[in-house]
């Protein structure tokens, strides 16, 4: 499935250019981290690449092959609880996802407890917690299989222990050959998670490096003036 190539994408609302002119190749292996101010169209471009939006100009392929939809997942910063429970929510994404019926219990059971939310499988999604509503999210993402899985801000909500949590989940999707691809606000969580980092300065991809690279010395003036910025919150 993979390189996805972008080809001088361009994405604009209203006359407004959100990504501009951005080129690149998404590769299997490394985690890959997308950084920016707020703004820069971290979000936007995470959308664009799974087909959420399309492009105003330019073209996004996945190895030649459209959108490659079915073979990739993305969950949100803040995701969709359906009206039903946790057990319920996964398997009905197995169900749209086109999983034999006599298989969608079985895996949504074993992805539920992989990500410790056994003991609430029966209870209404919606009333969970925060960091167990994300929880839930990757389990549904995960349970499809997929090889590529796009996590926007995946804590940017949660505490320090629901945080170290998903971040836990998140390696074990890792861990199974999903190659990963996340924006977040976190830098310490940039350089615990991620291989290489895109980093994005007003629409632009401003530069691409090996994420200790780009935390020592990064190339561009833009992502030196960021970390400047960001590195005494962390």
């Amino acid at each position: 499935m993979l390189p996805l190539v972008l080809d001088q994408v361009s994405f604009a609302v209203d006359g407004r250019k959100i990504i501009d002119r951005v080129s690149m190749e998404i590769t299997e292996g490394p985690r890959t981290v997308i950084l920016g101010s707020n703004g820069a169209g971290k979000s936007v471009l995470m959308r664009l690449c799974h087909g959420l939006f399309a492009p105003t100009s330019g073209s996004i392929t996945w190895r030649g092959q459209g959108n490659g939809r079915k073979r990739q997942a993305m969950v949100f910063q803040r995701p969709v609880m359906l009206r039903r429970s946790a057990l319920a929510n996964v398997v009905y994404g197995l169900k749209l996802a086109g999983i034999a019926p006599g298989e969608r219990e079985l895996r949504a059971r074993d992805v539920i407890d992989a990500v410790g939310l056994a003991g609430v499988s029966e209870r209404p999604a919606r009333v969970l917690s925060g960091g167990e509503q994300q929880k839930l999210a990757l389990a549904r993402a995960w349970a499809l299989g997929p090889e590529v899985l796009f996590l926007d801000e995946p804590t940017a909500n949660l505490d320090p222990g629901a945080t170290r949590e998903v971040e836990t989940i998140i390696g074990q999707i890792r861990a199974g050959g999903t190659k990963i691809v996340m924006t977040t606000h976190s830098l310490g969580q940039a350089r615990r998670l991620g291989d290489e980092i895109l980093f994005l300065s007003q629409g632009r991809l401003v530069e691409r490096s090996e994420a200790d690279r780009f935390f020592r010395q990064p190339a561009s003036t833009e992502g030196a003036a960021f970390l400047r910025e960001e590195l005494p919150q962390i």
